[in-house]
């Protein structure tokens, strides 16, 4: 994680600015009925068969992980986890009371919603925090074992992708693909193990 520790301020701002921005990159993938990868894109593609909200599917797919979270990562990390997650399910399904978006492109929506998922979960790896699901098990096995949680990550939702092939139209799978590459790409690029702490040990 991050060489310098965060302040309870910082934590919070962060907890919410990520979120934030995560909420608006699945409403993106909402709105061209794309998936990804993780727990995400599992609610996401129940949603569409059954009369329940993303939001309360994606809390309920999560919840084995939040306890994975509170006996092997710890109690904080567990508490603030449920809570990132509570507020991405509870932001992303009330979006649509204050946007409303006449048209957009798939290609687009599959880009800009892989682009702020990633950008929102690096901010709260950063802050040593995640929305559970496989987030918890990538960041348990990059801080076990030194595995980047990026390149896990995108493993795993990538399989997941494939395994949606007999529930979705090629095209929404290939431009799904495409928003899981984007938002691994954005981990795997900016958040790898001891990079933080080495630069916060050269300065001077």
């Amino acid at each position: 994680m991050s060489g310098n520790k965060h302040s309870l301020n910082e934590n919070i701002i962060a907890i919410l600015t990520g979120t934030f921005i995560v909420a608006q990159g699945v409403f993106f993938l909402q709105q061209a009925d794309l998936l990804t990868g993780g727990t995400t894109g599992l609610a996401l593609l129940l949603s569409q068969v059954v009369d329940v909200s993303f939001g309360k599917l994606y809390f309920l797919m999560n919840t084995p992980f939040y306890l994975m979270a509170w006996f092997r990562m710890g109690r904080q990390f567990a508490i603030t986890s449920i809570i990132s997650g509570g507020l991405v399910s509870i932001i992303t399904d009330n979006l649509h009371h204050v946007l409303e978006i006449s048209r957009l492109d798939p290609i687009y929506c599959a880009v800009i919603g892989g682009l702020l998922m990633g950008l929102g979960m690096l901010i709260l790896f950063r802050h040593r925090t995640s929305l559970g699901g496989f987030n918890v098990l990538v960041l348990y096995c990059q801080e076990k074992f030194g595995i980047a949680a990026g390149k896990m990550q995108m493993c795993i939702d990538i399989c997941i992708l494939v395994c949606s092939f007999f529930f979705v139209t090629p095209v929404i799978l290939i431009l799904s693909v495409l928003g899981a590459i984007v938002l691994n790409l954005v981990l795997a690029m900016n958040h790898k193990p001891g990079r933080y702490n080495n630069l916060a040990t050269q300065q001077p």
